[in-house]
C-alpha cells in the first residue's frame, strides 16, 4: 500500500521517494505523519513481500526498513537489494539491543542504523543527511560525463566534493588542494600550496605516508587503502583519521605522467589522490569491536575475550614455568531473584555483583561474565595456591553483604570452583571444565564457599552425566512409574486421597526416588519431557483405575515453573483430557509459592483457563516460598498444603507452633481444604488435629506404594465398611 504526502513545496517528479517499512501500523503512521509536508515521495510497506513488490515497481532513493517483520528479516530485503543491484540507500531501524543486528545491517551496505526508540530530531537528521549523500553521489556521477570537456564542471566537482582532493609535484608539494581542506583540517588552500605534505601527517605515520604521496604507478599496483591520520590545525579539534582512494577506480593515489612522443617514454610529474575522512567511521569500528568482545550488561570481558586473555596468560605461564588459576564462579539463589523479582532486578543485580568483584581483583586479573550469572577469572602469576584461596575468601566476603534493589534487600552468595595450572591442565578449555567441575562440588556440598579441583570430582561429574543419559533412555524404554502416599481423613480414619511421587527403575541402582534424579532433570532440560510423561501417567493411571472399577479419584499435577512457562500447557491439558476420554473436574495442578509472583498476571490468566476447563488448583509446600497473599486471593485456589519442615517442627502436642496456625488461619479465611504433609507422630497428629487440619499425609498412616498396592488399600477400605456412603471425590497428587 501506498500513502503519498499531498502538500509538496517543490515539483512531485524531482522530489526524493521514500520507502517506509515497518509492521507496526503504528509506528508506521508516526513515520509517515513525521515526514509528510516535508517535499518527499512517500510509500508504506508493512511487511516484507510489500516491500520487494513496491522495490519492484519503483526507484527509491531512501528505505526506511525495520528489521523484525513477520514474513521475512530486514536483513534478507538487504540481501535481496544487493542481489539485484537495488539503487537507494537503507536506513534500519531496530528494537535489538544486541549489536548482531547493527553489525549485520552495516555489513550489508546500511548508510545508518537507528535503535529504537530514536528522537525526532535524530531520524530527520539522518534522513536529510542520506538524501544529501545520495544526492551529492548521483551529482558527481553526472558531473563526471562532462569532466573530459568541461574544466567548469571539473572544479565545480573538486570544490564540492565531501573529499579532500590533492595532486603534488614530483618532490611531493602540494600543487592543488580544495576547499575540503579548510572544512576538514582548518588549513585554507593558500596555507598549502608549495607545502610539503608531510606538514599534514602524523609523525608515526610519516613513513607509510610516503607510499601513498610519492605513488608513481598507474596501473592496478598502485597503492590503496592506505589509512592515515592527518594534523588538524592548531585549535581546529583533535586528529582526524583518513583514508585515501581515488573518485573512480578502488585507489589511493596514482601517479600522473607527461608522454614524450618523440622519446617514446613517460615523465613522472607528480600525484594525484583523493582523501576521505573515515574519522568517524573508525569510532563506530572500535565501538563494535569492542561490544564484540564484551558483555552489554556488565561490561566484563565476555566469554570470547576471557579464551584470548587465558590464553595468553597459559603461555606467559608456560614460559615462566610459573602457576596461574582459573576460576568459575557460580551465583547462588540467584534464579530465586530473578524470578521473584524479575529479570529488571536481576540484571541490575549483576551489575552490582560485577563492580563487586572487580574491587577484589589484583593487577592484571581478568574478570570475565560467561553469561547468565556466571563469572569466570583467571589469576596470572601464582606465587602459591593461597594466593587463590585469599581472593576466593574474598569474593564471598563481598557477596555476603546485603545488595540494595531498589529498596529490597537481597542476600545472596556463591560457589566457587578454582582449577590450578599446569597441575589441574595445560589448555584452556581443561582449566574452565575443571574449574566448572569443583564448582559444582562445592554446590553438592551446600553452595556458598570455594573448592579445588581434584582427580576425584571427575568421578562424580561422569556419573552425572551417566546419569543423564540414563534418565534419557528412561523416557524412552519407560523405566519411570508413579508411587502414590495415601492421605488419611484422621477424623473417620478413612483414606481420601493420595500424592503421587515419580520413582525410577533404575536397572542398575534399583529404585530411586524424584529427588535423586529431578535436579538432573531441571539442569539438562528434561522436566519438560518429564511434565509430558506425568501428564500422560495420571490419564493412564486413572483409567487403570476405573477399570478395575475403582470409585471415582481427582488426580494432580504438580506443575513445574519451565512448564507453566511454556505456554502450552493448557492446550497439552485440554489433549489429553480429549485423548483419554476423562472429565476434567477429576483433575488438580498443584503449582508452588513462586510461581504466583514470578509473573502474576501471567499465571492467574493460565489457571483462570485452566478452570474454565473445570480442573482444580492447589498451592504445595506453602509458606516454603515468598507468596503475597495481595496476588493469593485473586488465585483460582483449591487447597493448600502444609509443607513437612514446619510439621516436622511439632515435638510437643501442647506447644506453640505459630507459623503453622498462620497457615492453618489463612486456609479458613479464604475457605480452602488444608492437607498437612510429613506427619510421621502421633504428637504431630493430635496437634494438627486439634487445630483444625483434619486430613494428614505421612509414615505414620502409610508409605508410598505402587499404583496396583494402591488399588487394593483402597478396595479392601471399601470392603470393610459394609454400608458405605456414596463415594467421595478424592484427590490423587503428584509431586515432580
Amino acid at each position: 500500500m501506498s500513502m503519498n504526502s499531498s502538500a509538496m513545496p517543490f515539483d512531485l517528479e524531482n522530489s526524493p521517494r521514500i520507502l517506509l517499512v515497518d509492521d507496526e501500523p503504528r509506528l508506521l503512521a508516526s513515520l509517515h505523519e513525521l515526514l509528510k509536508d516535508r517535499g518527499y515521495q512517500l510509500y508504506t510497506a508493512t511487511c516484507g513481500s510489500e516491500a520487494l513488490a513496491q522495490l519492484s515497481k519503483l526507484r527509491f532513493d531512501l528505505i526506511l526498513l525495520d528489521l523484525r517483520l513477520p514474513d521475512m528479516s530486514g536483513h534478507e530485503i538487504m540481501d535481496h537489494i544487493n542481489r539485484r543491484g537495488i539503487e537507494g540507500d537503507v536506513i534500519v531501524m531496530s528494537g535489538d539491543v544486541g549489536i548482531e543486528a547493527a553489525i549485520g545491517a552495516l555489513k550489508r551496505g546500511a548508510y545508518d542504523y537507528l535503535r529504537k526508540p530514536y528522537s525526532r530530531e535524530e531520524l530527520l537528521k539522518t534522513v536529510e543527511n542520506a538524501l544529501q549523500k545520495r544526492k551529492l553521489a548521483l551529482e558527481n556521477e553526472r558531473i563526471a560525463l562532462q569532466l573530459e570537456n568541461s574544466e567548469k564542471m571539473y572544479r565545480y566537482l573538486v570544490d564540492s566534493s565531501p573529499d579532500i582532493i590533492y595532486t603534488l609535484n614530483h618532490e611531493g608539494r602540494i600543487t592543488f588542494i580544495n576547499d575540503r581542506v579548510q572544512q576538514l583540517l582548518g588549513f585554507s588552500r593558500e596555507e598549502l600550496i608549495g607545502s610539503h605534505y608531510s606538514i599534514l601527517v602524523h609523525d608515526e605515520d610519516q613513513e607509510r605516508a610516503r607510499y601513498a604521496f610519492n605513488e608513481r604507478r598507474l596501473d592496478e599496483r598502485a597503492s590503496r587503502n592506505v589509512e592515515l591520520r592527518l594534523k588538524c590545525h592548531s585549535g581546529s579539534g583533535s586528529d582526524r583519521t583518513f583514508n585515501n582512494t581515488l573518485m573512480t577506480i578502488p585507489l589511493n593515489s596514482i601517479g600522473m605522467h607527461s608522454h614524450d612522443h618523440e622519446a617514446k617514454k613517460q615523465e613522472y610529474f607528480g600525484t594525484y589522490g583523493v582523501a576521505r575522512d573515515i574519522t568517524d567511521r573508525k569510532r563506530a569500528e572500535e565501538v563494535i569491536s569492542y561490544q564484540a568482545y564484551h558483555d552489554i550488561l556488565t561490561d566484563l570481558p565476555n566469554r570470547m575475550l576471557f579464551k584470548d586473555r587465558l590464553g595468553l596468560a597459559v603461555i606467559q605461564a608456560r614460559r615462566k614455568l610459573t602457576e596461574l588459576a582459573v576460576m568459575f564462579i557460580d551465583l547462588d539463589r540467584f534464579k530465586l531473584v530473578n524470578d521473584t523479582l524479575g529479570h529488571v532486578k536481576g540484571d541490575e543485580l549483576l551489575q552490582q555483583v560485577a563492580l563487586r568483584l572487580k574491587d577484589c581483583l589484583r593487577r592484571g586479573d581478568t574478570l570475565a561474565r560467561q553469561g547468565g550469572d556466571e563469572f569466570t577469572i583467571v589469576l596470572p602469576e601464582l606465587r602459591d595456591r593461597q594466593d587463590a584461596r585469599l581472593i576466593a575468601d574474598k569474593f564471598l566476603e563481598c557477596l555476603h553483604q546485603p545488595f540494595d534493589l531498589d529498596g529490597n534487600q537481597v542476600h545472596i552468595s556463591a560457589s566457587i570452583g578454582i582449577a590450578i595450572y599446569p597441575g589441574d591442565g595445560e589448555t584452556i578449555d581443561e582449566l574452565l571444565r575443571h574449574a566448572d567441575i569443583a564448582m559444582y562440588q562445592v554446590k553438592a556440598l551446600g553452595k556458598n564457599g570455594h573448592s579445588f579441583y581434584h582427580e576425584s570430582m571427575l568421578d562424580v561429574s561422569h556419573q552425572k552425566i551417566a546419569l543423564e543419559q540414563s534418565l534419557r533412555k528412561a523416557l524412552e524404554l519407560n523405566q519411570l512409574e508413579m508411587y502414590y502416599q495415601p492421605q488419611v481423613d484422621v477424623m473417620t480414619g478413612r483414606i481420601v486421597g493420595a500424592e503421587g511421587l515419580m520413582r525410577w527403575n533404575h536397572p542398575q541402582r534399583g529404585l530411586l526416588t524424584a529427588g535423586e534424579f529431578l535436579p538432573f532433570a531441571e539442569e539438562n532440560g528434561l522436566m519438560l519431557p518429564i511434565s509430558d510423561w506425568m501428564l500422560g501417567a495420571l490419564c493412564r493411571d486413572l483409567v487403570q483405575w476405573n477399570a478395575a472399577g475403582g470409585e471415582a479419584v481427582r488426580l494432580s499435577l504438580n506443575l513445574s515453573p519451565q512448564y507453566l512457562d511454556r505456554g502450552d500447557f493448557f492446550e497439552k491439558m485440554r489433549g489429553a483430557l480429549t485423548r483419554y476420554g476423562i472429565a476434567p473436574e477429576k483433575i488438580e495442578v498443584e503449582i508452588t509459592e513462586n510461581i504466583c509472583i514470578r509473573n502474576p498476571q501471567y499465571a492467574i490468566e493460565q489457571l483462570n483457563k485452566l478452570c474454565q476447563l473445570g480442573v482444580s488448583v492447589a498451592i504445595d509446600d506453602f509458606g516454603t516460598g515468598y507468596s503475597s497473599l495481595s496476588y493469593l486471593h485473586r488465585f483460582p485456589i483449591h487447597t493448600i498444603k502444609i509443607d513437612q519442615s514446619f510439621v516436622k517442627e511439632i515435638h510437643d502436642e501442647h506447644g506453640h507452633y505459630p507459623v503453622i496456625l498462620a497457615i492453618i488461619s489463612i486456609a479458613r479465611g479464604l475457605g480452602l481444604h488444608l492437607i498437612a504433609e510429613g506427619v510421621e507422630t502421633e504428637g504431630q497428629a493430635r496437634y494438627l488435629q486439634d487445630k483444625g487440619c483434619t486430613t494428614m499425609q505421612g509414615y505414620l498412616y502409610h508409605r508410598p506404594i505402587s499404583l496396583g498396592s494402591f488399588i487394593g488399600v483402597l478396595q479392601e477400605q471399601n470392603r470393610l465398611i459394609a454400608d458405605a456412603a456414596p463415594a467421595q471425590s478424592q484427590t490423587l497428587a503428584i509431586e515432580a
